[in-house]
């Protein structure tokens, strides 16, 4: 994975397009993990995203050390499953993975373990 930058505003609220502000919440909800998994539990997890060469691009992709820990993919709505993200997760069929949704109501897992969800159940699961 090469690391590459990505813009998020910590005051993603002030963001004028709701689907880029839904992306950006969930960016800083993840961030906010990773910085509690590095203070309070010493661990080595970082936030990053996934683009290869070929364009597949997956929005967050958590590190603990150089190993995938948890992958995310936002949607505005229901929609079908993204195919970078199963490209990713057949890449590594042990990392969880979600697709998560703001305004779907959707809620499967998919034939290759990715759960298809509303955001609130991922943000449950990281408390």
């Amino acid at each position: 994975m090469r690391k590459e930058q990505k813009h998020y505003h910590l005051y993603w609220t002030l963001l004028p397009d709701p689907a880029l502000r839904f992306e950006n919440m969930v960016a800083v909800h993840l961030l906010k993990w990773c910085h509690y998994q590095n203070d309070a539990l010493g661990r080595d997890v970082e936030l990053r995203y996934f683009r290869d060469v070929d364009g597949r691009e997956v929005d967050f992709v958590l590190l603990d050390g150089k190993n995938p820990e948890l992958m995310v993919e936002c949607k505005w709505s229901d929609s079908a499953l993204s195919p970078s993200l199963r490209y990713l997760k057949t890449r590594f069929p042990q990392c969880p993975a979600w697709q998560v949704s703001m305004q779907g109501i959707k809620d499967y897992q998919s034939p290759e373990g990715i759960r298809i969800s509303p955001v609130m159940n991922l943000l449950r699961d990281l408390i």
